[in-house]
């Protein structure tokens, strides 16, 4: 299950107002309902917040959803081909419903702040030898 936000559909005041309340253990009321803010939702609550006032289109899935590889493509930012590639190369698990193979959105997470590590080590690798060969960089 996916719920997509669009900013455009709220008032920023409203957002602004909304984010000075969300505070653990503020007690969240509509109508009869309650509901106590733990620290958990609080800042889930901020971040979405905070990334619709950005102006950010914000899509709320569950870590066990299964996506499609084009769904799962473009939540990673790659073509659907290359990403066919990494699964079949074991770098993201997948399985097959029928003949169409399905995807985790919490192995996606995965494999994408993995290659953030390995992209944010390299850079500074790279920066470590240039200052060693005093390139300037």
């Amino acid at each position: 299950m996916a719920i997509s936000v669009l900013p455009k559909a709220l008032p920023p005041e409203e957002l602004r107002s909304f984010l000075e309340e969300l505070i653990p253990g503020r007690v969240l009321r509509l109508g009869a309902a309650s509901l106590t803010l733990t620290p958990e939702l609080a800042k889930a609550l901020r971040q979405l917040f905070e990334l619709l006032l950005k102006g950010e289109p914000v899509r709320v899935v569950s870590l066990e959803a299964e996506l499609t590889t084009q769904q799962a493509a473009e939540l990673l930012g790659v073509s659907r081909p290359y990403l066919i590639r990494l699964l079949e190369e074991g770098k993201i698990p997948y399985h097959k419903v029928g003949s169409h193979r399905r995807v985790k959105v919490q192995d996606l997470l995965a494999y994408r702040e993995a290659a953030k590590k390995r992209g944010q080590a390299l850079l500074d690798e790279l920066v470590r030898e240039s200052q060693e060969l005093s390139l300037g960089y």
